[in-house]
């Protein structure tokens, strides 16, 4: 049986992209996030449509801990056959780091999103492809906000710019794996996930994961469902001029 890794699992997204996998091709799904609490609600979830999960606790930024934590899915499962890495912000997270604009951007407030969104996809990359080069087969997919490259937003430019640095890496990466049987996607999302859109449900725009993971035919996929009045208050909120 095949088995996702999901780093960065929450309960709306990452839930669904898990069920999704275990739904459509029979997968076991390793859920690995910070919040060992949230993680375990989540496998009980899981369990309970009798989808075979478990959980393992570790920090992006902690790159010895997510390898761990991704090598014990690995031993606890047989292996990881697709790693999906989508680790987002809670609100206390923006509060110690918060978004700034293009025009402000500086080193200090660059390094902890370079840490978040691109080192620690580096280091789950590099724990799980091994494996997938061995066997000949394996999808890795990475996520990141519509403005790593497809839209321009320059009032987040700290996070857009540690999204740009991995979508270009996983591009590149695509390219080099091509012939070797592991296919790697970017997912840009423009959407409020769990807006009551029903573009933005997050079953619907799990079905955009399946589909790249089955079908292996564009090393990007791009899916935009925000309504322009969203994006005004967003620009609002984190303008600072």
């Amino acid at each position: 049986m095949s088995t996702i890794a999901i780093v960065g699992a929450g309960p709306q997204l990452g839930f669904a992209i898990g069920a999704k996998f275990a739904e459509k091709g029979g997968f076991n799904v390793a859920l690995v996030a910070r919040r060992e609490a949230q993680l375990a609600a989540m496998v009980d979830r899981f369990r309970s449509a009798g989808v075979s999960a478990a959980a393992f606790a570790a920090d992006v930024t902690d790159r010895p801990g997510l390898e761990k934590a991704l090598a014990a899915a690995e031993e606890h499962f047989g292996s990881i056959d697709v790693l999906e890495y989508s680790p987002a912000p809670t609100l206390s997270d923006l509060a110690d780091r918060p978004l700034v604009s293009a025009v402000d951007l500086t080193v200090e407030a660059v390094l902890p999103e370079l840490e978040t969104n691109f080192f620690g996809a580096v280091a789950a990359v590099r724990q799980v492809l091994p494996g997938m080069i061995d066997r000949g087969a394996g999808t890795i997919i990475g996520t990141s906000g519509a403005g790593s490259g497809p839209m321009v937003v320059p009032q987040v430019a700290n996070a857009n710019v540690a999204n740009a640095a991995m979508r270009n890496w996983l591009l590149a990466l695509n390219e080099s794996l091509a012939d070797r049987g592991v296919h790697v996607a970017h997912v840009a999302l423009g959407a409020h996930i769990g807006s009551g859109r029903p573009d933005s449900e997050p079953d619907v725009i799990a079905d955009l994961y399946w589909k790249a993971h089955v079908e292996r035919d564009a090393p990007e996929v791009f899916h935009y469902d925000l309504p322009e009045e969203f994006e005004f208050r967003l620009a609002d909120k984190f303008r600072t001029d």
